[in-house]
């Protein structure tokens, strides 16, 4: 059989991998417009603050390593068109401008995203730079040496990183958001609040409630910043306002979702069943919502492009949907998350209450510890645990990598209170801070008069 894989960053390359390790037979093709494959977006603010020295150990595999396996690799080289009813695909060669068409059996389609560009004035301004790739992390890394004043758009989780990163190699640093909170795909009002006081209490000047029109260049060679609530100015600007799918090659082939993902089955298939797709290009099943949703995260991606490397041999490995789960450091505190936030439950017409923990995370006769908040959210209804978002200087990155199983597997917030947890005063309290904040929902929904038979007795014992 002969595989294609266009696209090569992380679900493109791990697909590869395991297919050359399962099926070294394989006629596996790669191509990858870029230089290079398998490059980590994530430790670009890693690169910038100095905490990785060097930018090329954010790559986790090479073309040498993937030839060695036995694929052809093709880099800087562009397929320009795919004819699916042919199984046939048109590719330039970047460097010579040489056009050639090849073909294929199976064909993974993994080409990511790109960054969304907002309809900004003067967006392509020398001075405006955009954050996802190697190539431009490279340029930013370069131009932060003589750009002292920074400003960033959009603070999702790449603009708080990259702000973060600035702050701590001394520039100014201004954070521009047009809505009225921070991460607001990854975390509820409160721990905003939270995360807003601590990025200014570094420094950060921010701008909620922003939204940026223009950028200008002024007479003093300054890059003027026009927004809804007032100008200001820079030296530079990074624009890191999300991404959009790159699917254009089989716009009109395959179903898309109205954004412009590609929706695909339980399998990694498009509506065409000899073309997958995994990865920033594919929409995935929200587990909290049951419903298909675009979730641009590596972690998803190297998942779906392994289970594509089964199912193209007919192992029949279903993708189990995803939680978001995610975390951040952002000045020495642990930002951490999964599933749905209160505002966001809300935004998809589902039942949610909300309860805020906060407390230390052993016991505070220990020689040291530290505060804690945990915003849980659930359904009343059912009582399902539908999100975390959890704030600490202590790692609390596994506690959300907790809840995300409990999502998963539908447990209620029953479950949650009294599942069994370790107790060791080095590490919690007697009962852990997960088993505390759902034990407060328990006590909420109680007092409300919402009890299972199950858990009658409970009530303001806990």
């Amino acid at each position: 059989m002969k595989v294609v894989i266009i696209g090569c960053t992380h679900a493109g390359t791990m697909a590869a991998i395991r297919i050359l390790q399962d099926h070294p037979e394989t006629e596996l093709v790669i191509y990858e417009r870029h230089q290079n494959v398998s490059f980590l977006s994530c430790g670009i603010s890693l690169y910038l603050s100095g905490e990785v020295k060097r930018l090329e150990d954010m790559f986790y595999s090479s073309p040498q390593d993937l030839k060695n396996l036995g694929a052809v690799v093709k880099t800087q080289h562009e397929v320009l068109r795919i004819n699916a009813k042919d199984h046939r695909i048109q590719v330039a060669d970047m460097t010579t401008g040489k056009l050639f068409e090849d073909t294929y059996d199976k064909l993974i389609m993994s080409t990511g995203s790109s960054v969304a560009l907002p309809p900004i004035y003067g967006i392509d301004e020398s001075k405006v730079l955009l954050c996802k790739d190697y190539q431009q992390a490279q340029a930013i890394y370069d131009s932060a040496k003589s750009n002292k004043r920074i400003a960033i758009v959009g603070a999702g989780y790449a603009g708080t990183e990259l702000a973060e990163s600035y702050a701590r190699t001394d520039h100014e640093v201004t954070l521009f958001q047009r809505g009225k909170q921070v991460l607001n795909n990854y975390v509820g009002k409160e721990l905003s609040d939270q995360l807003v006081k601590l990025l200014a209490d570094h420094g950060i000047g921010i701008h909620l409630n922003h939204r940026v029109t223009a950028f200008r260049m002024n007479k003093k060679d300054e890059l003027e910043i026009e927004t809804n609530q007032g100008n200001f100015t820079a030296d530079l600007a990074i624009v890191a306002t999300g991404f959009v799918p790159n699917t254009q090659l089989l716009a009109g082939q395959v179903q898309l979702e109205k954004h412009g993902a590609f929706i695909v089955n339980d399998y990694l298939q498009t509506s065409d069943p000899d073309i997958y797709a995994a990865g920033d290009c594919a929409m995935v099943r929200f587990n909290p919502t049951g419903k298909p949703a675009y979730t641009p995260l590596a972690t998803n991606a190297i998942r779906q492009g392994t289970l594509i490397a089964l199912n193209i041999f007919n192992q029949q490995y279903p993708y189990m949907g995803t939680q978001a789960t995610s975390a951040m450091k952002l000045f020495g505190y642990c930002v951490a998350t999964t599933g749905l936030t209160l505002e966001n439950a809300q935004r998809h017409h589902i039942a949610a209450e909300q309860v805020i923990y906060q407390g230390t995370w052993r016991p505070t006769y220990m020689p040291s510890t530290d505060p804690l908040t945990i915003a849980l959210v659930y359904n009343p209804e059912n009582r399902q645990v539908l999100g975390a978002q959890l704030c600490s200087k202590h790692d609390v990155s596994q506690s959300a990598n907790a809840v995300s199983v409990l999502i998963q597997n539908n447990n209620t917030i029953d479950d949650m209170a009294f599942i069994d947890m370790l107790f060791q005063p080095n590490f919690d309290l007697p009962f852990n801070y997960l088993n505390l904040v759902a034990q407060k929902a328990v006590d909420k929904e109680w007092q409300k008069g919402n009890v299972t038979p199950r858990h009658a007795t409970l009530g303001n014992h806990l």
